[in-house]
């Protein structure tokens, strides 16, 4: 039987007035090829549906990804019943996840869900804001005591975005309880805990794809 990948991107487009955001298309479509190459079925989701808007900083002309981003042109709506079917979740990033992930009340079903019938849970850099606010039914945070890596605060206050976001995501993984892990700043570094993988940023989309096909094997 072929395994089922939910992937949940976000729609939200800003960070300031003259700074654009959206989706890192990376960290979506390299671990949709990897999935992809591996027969699996993958199924693309957002917040608000309809076509992602990428990070202009993303935007690579890559043959490679063509199939992926033609994925992204029209999308369904994140559902709760996004449940059942699924093997995996997986949650690329990009500085949009940030204002639309963590409050978004069908994600934190949609992965309670998960959790609780111990299926993979994966994301990867900004992917992670997903996680803050995930918790199980006796509402213990998703994240305590897991291995997590994601997005650095050294890295967020290089890119100079650090006072525009919500919040910074290393540092409330960690006030969850995450042990949190990382490497040396832009450079590949995953990490599995069980059935949660994640990684730190958009050169570990690789790396956190191929460890989720390890976790479902």
């Amino acid at each position: 039987m072929s395994k089922h990948i939910l992937m949940v991107v976000t729609n939200h487009t800003t960070i300031t007035d003259d700074h654009k955001t959206g989706l890192w298309l990376e960290e979506f479509a390299v671990p949709y090829n990897v999935f992809k190459d591996n027969g699996y079925d993958v199924k693309v989701t957002s917040i608000e549906g309809g076509e992602v808007p990428l990070d202009p900083n993303s935007i690579e002309e890559r043959p490679e990804w063509k199939t992926a981003e033609e994925e992204l042109k029209n999308t369904a709506v994140l559902s709760e019943n996004d449940t059942e079917d699924f093997d995996a979740i997986f949650l690329p990033g990009g500085h949009g996840t940030m204002f639309d992930f963590p409050d978004n009340q069908t994600l934190q079903t949609v992965l309670q869900h998960f959790a609780e019938n111990n299926k993979v849970i994966s994301a990867v850099c900004h992917g992670p804001a997903g996680l803050v606010n995930a918790a199980y039914a006796d509402g213990t945070p998703l994240v305590k005591g897991k291995r997590v890596s994601a997005f650095t605060d050294e890295e967020e206050k290089e890119m100079q975005l650090d006072t525009h976001m919500p919040f910074m995501l290393e540092t409330e993984l960690r006030e969850k309880g995450a042990n949190f892990e990382r490497g040396d700043k832009w450079s590949d570094f995953s990490v599995a805990d069980g059935n949660l993988v994640t990684g730190q940023n958009p050169q570990s989309s690789r790396s956190t794809a191929e460890k989720v096909v390890n976790a479902l094997n």
